[in-house]
C-alpha cells in the first residue's frame, strides 16, 4: 500500500471532518481550497498575479472580464499537474467564445483528486484473520464547473466586467459527496500601459450541503470512539483579489509586464503577511519578458508564510516560480515550475498547460454573412 497516500487521506479526512461532522452550517477556513491552486501555467510561472493581466481562457477563473481580450472566435485551454510527488492529480479544461464585439462566454472544469486510497474496512475479518484480497480503492475528489459571462461596459471607456456561476461537487469514495454553489465576479480597466483589476470571489458565499453516509462506517467509528457524522451546510466565505499591472515596451521585438496585488480572506486570522480577526492578505507578484509575442520567460512569487522555528523566532517563507511559453501558429504551450526553491520539505511541481485559438467554419462565416445582409434589408 502506498503509505503516502494513506497519511495525507487522512490529513484531508480530519481537515473535512471540521466542517461535515459539525451540525448545522459552518465556515471553516481553506474551504474548497483546491481551487486556490490556480489555472494555466502562465498564471501559476507569475506567482498567481492575473486579476489585472488574465487575457485568454483560463481568464474565467482569475476574473472572468479579461475573457473580452480573446481575438479568436474560439479559444481551448488544457492543464494538468501533479502535486505531493504525484499522489494528487490536478487537471483542467476550458472552452471560451466570442458573442460579438463587446461579449465572451466561457465553461471550464477544474479537477483535483486521489485515486486509489487503500479502503482496508474489510482488511481484517470477524474471526482475526487477515485478507489482503478484501482491500479495495477509492479515490477522494474535489470538482469545479464554471460558467462564465463577460461584457464590456458602455459608460466607462476600457472598463470590462465578467461574472461566473461556480457549481462544485467533491466526493469522498462512497462515504461521502457535497454540491455547492456561488457565483464570482470582476472587472477590469485599462489606462495606456496601467492595468487595473479587481475580482471578488464567493462573493454571496459558496454553499456546499455534505451527506454523509454514516452506515459505510458506522461500526468502525462506533468501536474506536469517533462521533457519527451527520449532513450539514459547509460555506466558503468570500475573498477579494486587487492587483496592478504595467506593460514595460523595451524595443520592437521586446516587451515585459510586471503585476502585483494582494489576495484578502474573510474567514478569520489566517498564516499571512496581514493577519487580523476578520480579514487576513496576502501579496502576489509576477512578471513576464517576452520576444515578438511569441517566446515568454516568467517569475513570480506568493503564498508569504509566517513560521516558527524550535527556539520560538520567527521567519517569513515565500513561495517562488518560474515558467516559459512558446507560441506557434494558433498554439501556445506553457511550462510552470512551481514550489521552486523552497527549504521545506514541500516538493515542486510541474505545471504544463496547452491553448489553442481557432476561426469559425466556412459554414459559420457564410450563415453570418447571410445574418447581416438581412440586417440591412
Amino acid at each position: 500500500m502506498n503509505t503516502c497516500k494513506i497519511t495525507l487521506f487522512s490529513l484531508l479526512k480530519s481537515a473535512v471532518t471540521l466542517s461535515i461532522f459539525a451540525q448545522g452550517i459552518s465556515a471553516p477556513k481553506y474551504s474548497n481550497e483546491f481551487l486556490s491552486i490556480g489555472v494555466g501555467a502562465r498564471a501559476l510561472a507569475m506567482g498567481g498575479s492575473q486579476t489585472a493581466v488574465a487575457n485568454d481562457v483560463t481568464a474565467a477563473f482569475w476574473n472572468p472580464a479579461g475573457l473580452l481580450h480573446i481575438k479568436k472566435p474560439f479559444q481551448a485551454s488544457l492543464m494538468h499537474a501533479e502535486y505531493f510527488g504525484g499522489v494528487a492529480n490536478y487537471d483542467y479544461a476550458g472552452i471560451a467564445a466570442q458573442l460579438d464585439e463587446s461579449g465572451a462566454v466561457a465553461f471550464s472544469a477544474i479537477r483535483m483528486g486521489i485515486d486509489n486510497i487503500p479502503d482496508t474496512r474489510l482488511l481484517v475479518a470477524p474471526d482475526g484473520s487477515v485478507n489482503y484480497n478484501n482491500v479495495g480503492s477509492f479515490a477522494d475528489a474535489s470538482y469545479a464547473f464554471l460558467l462564465s459571462y463577460a461584457r464590456e461596459s458602455s459608460l466607462l471607456k476600457g472598463l470590462k466586467g465578467g461574472a461566473n456561476l461556480k457549481i462544485i461537487h467533491r466526493t469522498a469514495g462512497a462515504f461521502a459527496n457535497a454540491w455547492g454553489f456561488g457565483l464570482d465576479a470582476g472587472a477590469q480597466l485599462q489606462r495606456g500601459k496601467w492595468w487595473f483589476g479587481l475580482a471578488g470571489r464567493d462573493i454571496t458565499s459558496t454553499f456546499n450541503v455534505w451527506n454523509y453516509n454514516s452506515e459505510s462506517v458506522f461500526d468502525i467509528f462506533s468501536q474506536t470512539g469517533n462521533q457519527i457524522p451527520t449532513n450539514a451546510i459547509e460555506l466558503t466565505l468570500p475573498r477579494i483579489v486587487a492587483d496592478v499591472a504595467r506593460q514595460i515596451p523595451l524595443s520592437d521585438n521586446l516587451g515585459a509586464v510586471l503585476t502585483a496585488g494582494f489576495t484578502f480572506t474573510t474567514d478569520g486570522k489566517r498564516n499571512t503577511l496581514l493577519r487580523t480577526n476578520f480579514i487576513s492578505a496576502d501579496m502576489q507578484a509576477g512578471m513576464e519578458w517576452h520576444y515578438k509575442q511569441t517566446f515568454f520567460l516568467r517569475a513570480g512569487v506568493g503564498n508569504f508564510q509566517r513560521l516558527q522555528n524550535f527556539d520560538k523566532s520567527y521567519y517569513m517563507q515565500m513561495q517562488p516560480s518560474f515558467g516559459l511559453g512558446f507560441r506557434i501558429l494558433n498554439f501556445q504551450i506553457d511550462y510552470a515550475l512551481a514550489n521552486a526553491l523552497r527549504s521545506d520539505a514541500v516538493l515542486y511541481s510541474h505545471v504544463f498547460s496547452l491553448r489553442g485559438d481557432f476561426e469559425k467554419t466556412k459554414t459559420d462565416k457564410q450563415k453570418n454573412k447571410k445574418t447581416k445582409r438581412t440586417i440591412k434589408r
